[in-house]
């Protein structure tokens, strides 16, 4: 290993069991990676003191390795472990556990958000194959209740009158027209206000989903009251690309989208990162916050770019919040219907709207892209991308089991909870502990509870095996698919 010169790596190296503290030349710059990962840069100041805040354990296991690299040069490894001071021998790098934060809907009191309809909003502007891969992903990868609105902003190109016909006689879809081009936020606006009082998801036409992409947003909306919208993440979306900020970032080299999605879902985790915005590629609305805060302001932003991140200024300013869905992630093109300098122009326009009406919003936005949160989330994203391609996730009750080419995990009600085995032979326990529990010794509701925190965590694409009815409802809320109840696809068959 190449030695590293002491004004670059740390003269010290403290943990206090939070918080990592380094001693370094003044201003000196070095990399901290984690289990071997880039996990954050630190500039240490005119002093020479750097900190690193390490609130959840990343890799949701009690220790971790610590390396620092600058200049080429590499310290050695070390680890630490959470809630405990002081510094340990390198240890073997495990694979990654279900993080320790997470968030997870209280599916007693949100049943019926996780059972209403959505409403999927796609404005259209030009670009035919764009909007088809993009239609074609949602009616194919959407479950759950939904109905799908795609708005034709009197588009020039001729192929898409009669590429959108071909949906006409779809299942839950809705076509409208603009009679002269609105625009995209009076287009938006129009979507809105068609859902009547479902809850709406904002789609760009430039986008693909993934399975399951609706219910991981549904699930990061409704884990707070006070959240107003969730935003999924992109190969390509600015400050919502992982695990990159502001990049485009390819999928691992041979992995199609699915895989990338699926590793996402699998390992990215649900401690739901906060911004003071969201995106409105993919970006999930509430309706109660919509009827807090009212539409987007087509006046100001009428062709989008600035639009949803003043509706979240405003909606902020009102008391709710945003946060990102880590583990829902879709795939953007981007610019396909303006292209790339009529997109830059038309966003330093609404930014510059942004900055006159919420001149803290950049200062807020830049401090949030760094908390903890994110950069566990991007930092995930790296090491799942980093392993091997994964594999759908089967749950497998009683004597069940899957087929070839199923990531296998077997479960049984134990003594003092859900005990989960995995084909590595990792055990975990899913306890019915809420506090109600303590009084009740552990009621249904509790246990339905704990099974859902179970199905959340583990990323269950399907169980298999005859589940107890109260079970498999929690199952069906959760759109995950059974021996006997398989989840609602809400746009099969004819209209």
């Amino acid at each position: 290993m190449t030695q590293a010169p002491a004004a670059v790596l740390p003269h010290r190296l403290d943990w206090d069991g939070v918080h990592l503290r380094l001693a370094l030349a003044p201003s000196a710059a070095v990399e901290v990676r984690l289990d071997g990962q880039r996990y954050a840069t630190l500039q240490a100041d005119a002093d020479g003191h750097a900190q690193l805040a390490l609130p959840l354990a990343p890799n949701g296991r009690e220790r971790i390795n610590v390396q620092l690299a600058a200049g080429g040069a590499e310290s050695a490894t070390v680890s630490l472990r959470f809630g405990r001071p002081g510094l340990g021998r390198a240890v073997d790098v495990a694979p990654l556990a279900p993080l320790p934060s997470q968030e997870f809907v209280d599916l007693a009191a949100h049943a019926d958000a996780m059972t209403r309809e959505v409403a999927i909003v796609v404005p259209v502007y030009n670009a035919p194959d764009a909007v088809a891969a993009c239609l074609d992903s949602v009616l194919a990868q959407t479950r759950g209740a939904a109905r799908l609105i795609v708005i034709d902003d009197a588009s020039t190109d001729p192929a898409i009158a009669p590429l959108l016909a071909h949906y006409r006689a779809r299942r839950g879809v809705t076509l409208l027209a603009n009679e002269c081009n609105r625009g995209f936020t009076a287009t938006a606006n129009r979507g809105i206000e068609a859902a009547g009082r479902a809850d709406v998801v904002l789609l760009n036409a430039d986008t693909e989903v993934a399975a399951h992409w609706l219910t991981g947003l549904r699930r990061a909306a409704w884990a707070s009251a006070d959240t107003a919208s969730a935003t999924a993440v992109s190969d390509n979306a600015g400050a919502f690309s992982v695990p990159e900020l502001e990049r485009h970032c390819p999928f691992p080299q041979q992995w199609t989208f699915a895989q990338a999605a699926l590793a996402l879902r699998q390992q990215a985790g649900s401690a739901y990162p906060r911004l003071p915005t969201g995106n409105g590629f993919c970006l999930y609305l509430k309706r109660a916050a919509l009827d807090a805060v009212g539409l987007l302001d087509a006046e100001a932003f009428a062709q989008g770019y600035g639009e949803e991140n003043d509706w979240c200024q405003r909606a902020e300013a009102a008391g709710w919040r945003h946060v990102i869905a880590g583990d829902v992630l879709v795939r953007h093109a981007r610019s396909q219907s303006f292209g790339d300098e009529r997109r830059r122009v038309l966003g330093e326009a609404g930014m510059a709207v942004l900055r006159s009406r919420w001149p803290r919003y950049e200062a807020d936005v830049g401090a949030s892209l760094f908390s903890p949160r994110r950069r566990v989330l991007d930092w995930r994203v790296r090491r799942a991308y980093a392993g091997p391609a994964p594999q759908p996730r089967w749950l497998c009750w009683g004597d069940a089991a899957a087929p070839d080419g199923i990531e296998a995990v077997r479960v049984h009600r134990g003594e003092h909870g859900f005990v989960v085995e995995t084909r590595d032979g990792v055990s975990r326990t899913y306890e019915p502990l809420a506090e109600a529990s303590a009084a009740t010794g552990g009621n249904e509701a509790d246990w339905n509870a704990s099974f859902a925190r179970l199905l959340q965590s583990e990323a269950i694409d399907r169980v298999t095996g005859t589940l107890p009815p109260a079970l498999a409802r929690v199952a069906a809320l959760l759109a995950v698919d059974t021996d006997d109840v398989p989840a609602l696809r809400p746009f099969e068959g004819a209209a």
